[in-house]
């Protein structure tokens, strides 16, 4: 009956959700810099998150560059400054929308994945038996997936940016009849380097956040079908949830 106890309720087992996610982190990281590392295991999942990722990112990016085009033509024209197209598309791809759709892209297919997979390797008991042989699960389960996002989801920022940057030229010479010399040279004028580094160190981020969120969802999933189930949902929200709110962070720290 005394509303502040259900408030009090909520607070604390908020906050022991953080606890129990900064604990699983620091063992996931520890697990990450102490050997042995098992870069057969690291190979796979690069492949797994980074090559199969590779159509789903590329596609996001095409048409989120066009659609930009598209848009700040059409609020530029309202000012007379259609030709600030090329500079805006560029920044705001490298900056922004690049990495934080890419890596919502994954946020669904990886961390849904790991947590599934994880979360099977729980419930029919098999990560207790890797302990009976002496198998640390924090590093042969979760560290090769960790490292594998660190080193993919970069790389996929990058190609996304690239494609994404493309789709704007498309549009923006097909349809608004801007000349391609003088839109690749007002593209490359305008992003700086810090641009492109900008977004590949909030990919970086991002990448540990996917692959944490999934193992982390995975390992304390439930018994039966709905307890995975239930698993993969929470490792996709959560993950969306702190890829926007790192972003904001690190937006806030490289203004």
């Amino acid at each position: 009956m005394n509303p502040f106890a259900s408030i009090g309720r909520a607070t604390l087992g908020f906050l022991t959700i953080i606890g129990r996610i900064i604990i699983f982190s620091g063992k996931c990281l520890m697990a990450m810099i102490r050997p042995p590392w098992f870069f057969g295991q690291i190979g796979r999942h690069i492949i797994n998150i980074g090559y199969f990722s590779l159509p789903v990112v590329g596609l996001t990016a095409l048409f989120t560059g066009a659609a930009l085009a598209l848009n700040i033509y059409t609020g530029g024209a309202r000012f007379n400054a259609e030709s600030f197209v090329p500079n805006i598309v560029g920044i705001g791809i490298t900056r922004e929308l690049g990495p934080v759709l890419a890596s919502l892209m994954l946020a669904g297919r990886v961390s849904a994945a790991i947590a599934a997979e994880i979360g099977a390797m729980k419930v029919t008991e098999q990560i207790d038996a890797l302990r009976t042989l002496s198998t640390d699960p924090f590093r042969y389960l979760f560290a090769p997936r960790i490292i594998a996002a660190l080193i993919t989801v970069p790389l996929l920022v990058l190609v996304a940016d690239i494609i994404g940057i493309f789709g704007g030229y498309a549009v923006a010479t097909q349809s608004l009849d801007f000349n391609g010399a003088l839109y690749v040279r007002n593209t490359m004028n305008f992003i700086t380097g810090w641009d492109v580094a900008s977004g590949l160190i909030k990919a970086t981020v991002f990448g540990f956040i996917i692959a944490l969120m999934g193992c982390y969802h995975g390992y304390n999933s439930e018994q039966g079908a709905q307890g995975v189930g239930r698993a993969t949902t929470n490792a996709v929200v959560s993950a969306a949830i702190l890829i926007f709110a790192a972003n904001y962070l690190l937006t806030t720290l490289f203004v």
